[in-house]
């Protein structure tokens, strides 16, 4: 009998590459077998101290978001591995995380029954920050005094109740940026703590910070 901890088995593949490679990354995974994906933009961060006195530390991102099952996601991995070279530093860097289910992906195959969920040895976290518009430079900011090695800004918007304004009576969803961090296991706790405690998450409107596991990465260095 399927208890609440077995999940079907599904993965989203996130990778994060440099401006213009997104659609080679859609190509590689499509020749694997993905069936598609979502490509977003936004910026990374670069530990630079002659990047940084030229103002050139902010580096124009693609993350490009697949979700496939596992077999196929590894395959995909492997491929894009292999072509971008990830192991090289600033060439990106791909993981997957698990998913409950999917709908509306045409790659879903029917099951009548349910898998285990297979989490194994966790290592890595990905620390997701949604703050306004600004704001992410703080957050970054935090996280490396706590050990992190950088992240990668997404521009969104956001609607919730206490952040949308009126002009001439009509609704304005304020600018946001969310920070996707990748955390050793070990520094998450610390790295989402000061975060919270230097952004003021804590009060309305201000921001959120949820945590995910990552079951597989590529390109991360300690």
């Amino acid at each position: 009998m399927a208890n609440h901890f077995e999940i079907k088995d599904y993965v989203l593949v996130c990778t994060v590459v440099n401006f213009g490679l997104g659609s080679k990354v859609l190509h590689i995974a499509k020749q694997c077998g993905v069936s598609g994906g979502t490509i977003l933009l936004g910026k990374g961060t670069v530990n630079n101290r002659i990047l940084e006195l030229l103002a050139l530390s902010d580096v124009k991102k693609e993350i490009v978001l697949m979700v496939s099952d596992p077999q196929t996601a590894d395959q995909a991995l492997h491929e894009l591995d292999k072509e971008l070279k990830f192991e090289k530093p600033n060439h990106g860097i791909a993981f997957t995380i698990s998913v409950c289910d999917v709908m509306g992906y045409s790659g879903r195959k029917p099951q009548n029954t349910k898998e285990e969920r297979r989490i194994g040895n966790i290592m890595y976290h990905a620390i997701i920050v949604i703050v306004d518009k600004g704001k992410a430079e703080y957050v970054i900011d935090a996280a490396t005094k706590m050990g992190s090695k950088g992240g990668t800004i997404i521009n969104a918007r956001g609607s919730g109740i206490h952040e949308t304004q009126k002009l001439f009576s009509m609704d304005i969803e304020p600018e946001k940026e969310m920070v996707l961090i990748l955390s050793q296991k070990d520094k998450t706790e610390a790295i989402a703590s000061l975060i919270r405690e230097e952004l003021k998450i804590d009060e309305p409107g201000n921001g959120i910070i949820f945590i995910q596991d990552v079951t597989k990465t590529y390109g991360l260095y300690e």
